[in-house]
C-alpha cells in the first residue's frame, strides 16, 4: 500500500450525538486513515480535540477493541478509575465487553491528538456510563436509545419537541 498522504485526507469535526449531547465533542475532529488505506477489518483514525473538547461522551464497546496512542499535547483519559493524564507515546486498550467506560478530554490550553485503532464488526453495541443511553450499529447506521431500547426523550438530548 503506498505512503498515505495525510495533507490530502479530510478531517470531520463534530460527532453523530443527537442534540445537545454533542456538544462536549464539538471541538473534536476525526481524520479517517484505515478507509483511504483500503483497510476492512479494523479503523484507524487520527482525533485532534482543541482545549476544552472530549474525543466522545464516556462508553464502552460489547464486541469491538479500542486501542489509543497519545501523539500531541496532553490528554486526560477518564474511566471508571479516575482520571489519568496522557502524553504522548502513552497508549490505553479497551477489550470488547470489558464494561470500563472511557474517554479522552483535552484540559490543557493547547490542542491534542491521539491515534485510535479499533475492530469492525458488521454490529456493534456500546453503552454510555453517564447516561441511560445505548448505541447499536447495524446496515452502516447508528441508532441511539435508551439501554432498555426505548426512544430517547427530549430532556435526554436536550432537543426542543
Amino acid at each position: 500500500m503506498p505512503k498515505l498522504d495525510l495533507s490530502q485526507l479530510p478531517w470531520r469535526t463534530g460527532s453523530g450525538y443527537p442534540g445537545k449531547l454533542a456538544e462536549p465533542c464539538a471541538g473534536r475532529s476525526v481524520q479517517p486513515l484505515g478507509d483511504p488505506g483500503g483497510l476492512s477489518q479494523f479503523g484507524v483514525n487520527i482525533v485532534r480535540l482543541a482545549p476544552g473538547a472530549a474525543s466522545s461522551l464516556r462508553h464502552y464497546h460489547m464486541e469491538q477493541d479500542e486501542f489509543l496512542m497519545v501523539t500531541e499535547g496532553t490528554c486526560t483519559l477518564i474511566d471508571d478509575q479516575g482520571a489519568h493524564e496522557m502524553m504522548p507515546g502513552d497508549c490505553a486498550a479497551f477489550p470488547a465487553g470489558d464494561e470500563n467506560g472511557h474517554h479522552l478530554v483535552n484540559r490543557s490550553d493547547k490542542p491534542a491528538a491521539f491515534l485510535v485503532v479499533g475492530t469492525r464488526t458488521p454490529t456493534e453495541t456500546g453503552y454510555y456510563s453517564d447516561l441511560d443511553m445505548m448505541v447499536k450499529f447495524a446496515g452502516g447506521e447508528f441508532t441511539f436509545t435508551r439501554k432498555d431500547g426505548s426512544p430517547l426523550t427530549a430532556d435526554q438530548t436536550g432537543e426542543d419537541t
